[in-house]
């Protein structure tokens, strides 16, 4: 689409004047012949000398009519080549760095794709018409600047729902409303570690905790992770002055086992001790498909040692940009401070339907029907993924979570593997690439977001592929 003749003739004046071509001082022809000379209306260059007189670069002199301003030689810019590089700071390059290691560019939709919900089956209407339901006054007030730790019908609502579903005592003092979970994640490092404070995490884990820790100078140290989950005694052992460990005890990303009772207390102990923080990190607690839910580690007495990561993200949909954390009720001024100065609060229309949804029961009825399909969505993979491999992939079920991890014997080129997946138009994330110094080899299979027949054709690509990858193993085995 091409531009008014007005701004034309005004970028072109613009760029002669700050190239030299116009020297400062310099008389700019008269308006009419102007205007003749280049083939426009006379109102045309009015408005372009105009605006270049309200931006400083152009002078209107009695008698003289419009001249170059004065003193404009030190807002010429120099040549291209002349350019020096921008520059950060030594702190904003070190997190330029690692947060390169973790954010991947956002890429087209592809089947298998890890951490997507279903959002098709969102209940948007029903969304939309608890919109329409506020008054004007309701409105008027969410429109203007809000608590930063989140509206308090919304805080309590929360506070409600996880004494109901994931057994977590708490009230609404305690909760803080965020921008999702890597917003809280970034307020602990922020504000419970010093710059070379080591801070303990899963390996392999999530990238995005590694970076935002390590974004705020924290030294973080891995810790293995056996069938149990994160091993405690051995992360203590060799890091014995961390200040705090970051786990997902419920559904360990990326590995999706459980962390079971024993090593929950031994947490806590080690927490207790060493004066050190435990950050439960429950990104998917919600989609748990047995007869009993486990209860998040925080709904064990902890003594205020445990902070409460979770989402809406997974359970919700990622565009609502909703998270939240609960942590002791005397630590929440500072956390709500320091967010403000990050983004000053949540949107307050999304907080306030999103309230009702909750305390109306919306949310429990749309969690049933989601746990539902992920389940079912869960076996029709595994089904197709065994048929296309010759049944040489043999996933056992996941009472857990929106994916499915397939592990590999060392050595296998995962990620190989998965750039031969991209090919094929699958999204097949290589399990080494969530590993700091563990040689865990594999894939991750999301199975939440894609329906039935996206899953078969997903497993119909992969399956040879996968086949050709993991048939020595088997032979061997």
């Amino acid at each position: 689409m091409s531009l008014p003749k007005r701004l034309q003739v005004y970028q072109q004046l613009r760029a002669a004047i700050e190239q030299g071509s116009l020297a400062s001082g310099s008389r700019l022809p008269p308006t009419r012949s102007h205007a003749q000379l280049l083939g426009v209306g006379r109102n045309t260059v009015l408005w372009a000398l105009q605006r270049l007189q309200a931006e400083g670069f152009v002078q209107s002199r009695v008698g003289s009519g419009s001249v170059v301003a004065d003193g404009l030689r030190q807002a010429r810019q120099p040549p291209p080549q002349a350019s020096a590089a921008p520059t950060l700071s030594r702190r904003g390059a070190q997190l330029a760095d690692v947060v390169r290691l973790w954010q991947r560019p956002v890429s087209e939709v592809r089947p298998l794709r890890i951490g997507a919900p279903e959002v098709a089956s969102f209940p948007f209407a029903l969304w939309d018409r608890l919109a329409r339901q506020c008054s004007v006054a309701q409105r008027a007030a969410q429109a203007q600047y809000i608590d930063p730790a989140g509206l308090p019908a919304l805080r309590t609502a929360i506070a409600q729902w996880l004494l109901v579903s994931r057994g977590v005592r708490c009230h609404a003092g305690q909760v803080l409303v965020t921008s999702g979970s890597q917003q809280a994640i970034d307020l602990v490092g922020r504000l419970l570690l010093d710059a070379g404070d080591d801070a303990i995490v899963e390996d392999p884990g999530y990238p995005g905790i590694r970076a935002s820790l390590a974004g705020h100078g924290a030294q973080v140290r891995p810790a293995p992770v056996d069938d149990q989950g994160l091993d405690i005694a051995a992360a203590a052992a060799a890091w014995p002055a961390a200040r705090l460990a970051v786990v997902t005890p419920t559904h360990q990303y990326p590995l999706g086992v459980h962390m079971g009772l024993a090593r929950r207390l031994a947490l806590i102990d080690w927490a207790r001790r060493s004066d050190a923080w435990i950050v439960e990190d429950d990104y998917d607690g919600e989609f748990q498909y047995g007869t009993h839910r486990t209860p998040a580690l925080c709904s064990l007495p902890h003594g205020g040692r445990v902070l409460y990561i979770g989402t809406f993200s997974k359970s919700l949909h990622p565009g609502l940009r909703l998270g939240f954390l609960v942590l002791p009720e005397a630590l929440l001024p500072a956390f709500a401070g320091a967010k403000a100065l990050s983004d000053r609060h949540s949107p307050g229309d999304a907080q306030a339907v999103l309230a009702r949804f909750i305390a109306e029961g919306h949310m429990l009825r749309h969690l049933r029907r989601m746990r539902e399909l992920y389940r079912r969505r869960q076996g029709v993979l595994i089904t197709a993924l065994a048929q296309a491999s010759g049944g040489t992939v043999q996933l056992a079920p996941c009472l857990h979570g929106m994916h499915l991890a397939l592990e590999a014997p060392p050595g296998t080129d995962d990620v190989a593997v998965s750039r031969a997946a991209a090919a094929l138009g699958v999204r097949l994330a290589p399990l080494s690439s969530y590993c700091m110094q563990a040689d865990r080899r594999g894939w991750l299979l999301g199975h939440a977001a894609d329906d039935d027949a996206a899953l078969q054709a997903a497993a119909q690509a992969i399956g040879p592929l996968l086949q050709r990858s993991l048939e020595p193993a088997v032979r061997t085995a």
